[in-house]
């Protein structure tokens, strides 16, 4: 099986992702993507089993005769950007929205771009290798600290606001995770009024009922301070959900939405296309169809969306989940970048953010996971089959089907979309009762 996921490698931290597969598996990147004395910048989520895995690859990188650069604590997009910024090869130490005893490692090559499979292919090739490099002497490596990596990143991501967002009232909901410290002092910086929710560095409860999966802590935080906006970040801040002065959620898909329409008023939207994958909502591409804009589908992963949205010269792409892709200010998912951008348009156009997503309605969808024992080849059960096209053929035009192992967890996803809501869940309720049925488990 593949060690390396959809978003890099991830695993229980000190169970199947062990400090001895990391320091392996730095060892085998080093070897790959670097000659001698190649430089490493090194970045991490909030996660306990942070500083163990960091050190794992500090001394890996180190025992090949590279240079690992410690930024702390940061974000994973500021990872990529200041690994573009500083020559190096960007390591982020994270597990994204995963709970709290996931880790993972994913790395970002001196282009700020996540690897394409090939160099991951030639990593996991390498883990087996005896053969590796291990200097002695002067030629053993060092570590550098990089310790105004955050105030760097921060100073980036406000260079990209036009205008102050003085007078405005913002909710931040930083998930506990890498977000703590830049995501208030970024709008502090832009002059807003920040109301700063599950704000510190606490790696036992990061994304536990707060951040990007949980919105509704940033809705009532919203409501509660009489706020203009509100965004929920995810635990190394590549998502965020935002939240309107309503205190009704606007998820990824109504991000891009109104980017999108936006960025095609101004003559900025190249195609003028959006890149989503197979989960964004038929509303999202009938109301972007109706701007003349197209919708261009990839398969669910943000490393899917940036290879088409690259291939197509795109500007503008994303996920329902909320990690979205502005091409012309960063290399990967920023949900910080993504914050300043629907800012910028409320700014701009002087609207409210319920006024700006109203044009993109929504097709009801259900979701659901079953818990399986391994996703591999689940899609391939006859009975999965039948049950999938059954389903297809009985909402016809009206609807969507897509069933799909995660990429990251132990899960199938059934995601069904209908324009009666209670049509949606009837037929996930049937695929959901013959998928668990088949596999011998229970839904998630």
């Amino acid at each position: 099986m593949r060690l390396f996921g959809t978003d890099g490698v991830r695993g229980v931290a000190n169970d199947d992702l062990t400090p001895e597969l990391v320091f392996r598996l730095g060892r085998a990147a080093a070897h790959v993507l670097s000659a001698d004395g190649a430089r490493f910048l090194l970045g991490r989520d909030t996660r306990l089993s942070g500083p163990m895995l960091e050190a794992a690859l500090v001394a890996a990188i180190c025992s090949t005769g590279g240079t690992a650069i410690r930024a702390g604590i940061l974000p994973t997009p500021a990872v990529a950007y200041l690994a573009r910024s500083a020559a190096a090869v960007g390591v982020a130490i994270s597990a994204s929205h995963n709970p709290v005893e996931d880790n993972g490692v994913k790395f970002f090559g001196a282009d700020g771009f996540k690897l394409p499979d090939p160099l991951e292919d030639a990593i996991e090739a390498a883990l087996e290798r005896g053969d590796l490099r291990r200097p002695t002497g002067p030629a053993v490596g060092a570590v550098e600290e990089m310790a105004d990596a955050a105030e760097r990143y921060v100073g980036h991501v406000a260079g990209l606001a036009p205008a102050p967002a003085a007078g405005l009232r913002v909710v931040v909901d930083c998930a506990y995770g890498a977000s703590a410290a830049v995501a208030p002092a970024l709008w502090e910086r832009l002059g807003a009024t920040v109301f700063p929710i599950n704000a510190e560095p606490d790696g036992a409860r990061i994304n536990v009922n707060c951040g990007s999966t949980s919105p509704e802590v940033a809705q009532a935080a919203v409501r509660a301070y009489g706020a203009d906006i509100g965004f929920a970040h995810d635990g190394d801040a590549d998502r965020v959900i935002a939240v309107d002065e309503t205190g009704a959620v606007v998820d990824g898909d109504a991000i891009m939405g109104l980017c999108a329409m936006h960025l095609h008023a101004q003559g900025r939207l190249p195609g003028p296309v959006v890149v989503a994958t197979v989960m964004s909502n038929l509303g999202l591409e009938r109301a972007l169809a109706g701007r003349g804009i197209r919708l261009e589908r990839t398969r669910v992963g943000d490393r899917y969306v940036l290879e088409r949205m690259r291939a197509l010269g795109a500007a503008l792409g994303g996920e329902q989940s909320g990690h979205v892709v502005f091409l012309d200010h960063a290399t990967t998912g920023d949900g910080l970048v993504t914050a300043v951008q629907v800012v910028n348009v409320m700014l701009r156009s002087g609207a409210r953010l319920s006024e700006l997503s109203r044009p993109i309605d929504r097709y009801p969808q259900v979701l659901k996971n079953v818990r399986v024992a391994s996703r591999d080849g689940v899609l391939d059960h006859p009975a999965v089959r039948r049950a999938v096209e059954h389903a297809q053929r009985r909402l016809a035009d009206a609807g969507r089907v897509l069933v799909r192992p995660s990429g990251t967890e132990p899960l199938v996803r059934v995601m069904v979309e209908a324009e009666d809501l209670a049509e949606a869940e009837a037929v996930a309720a049937e695929l959901i009762e013959i998928i668990a049925r088949v596999l011998g488990t229970p839904p998630a």
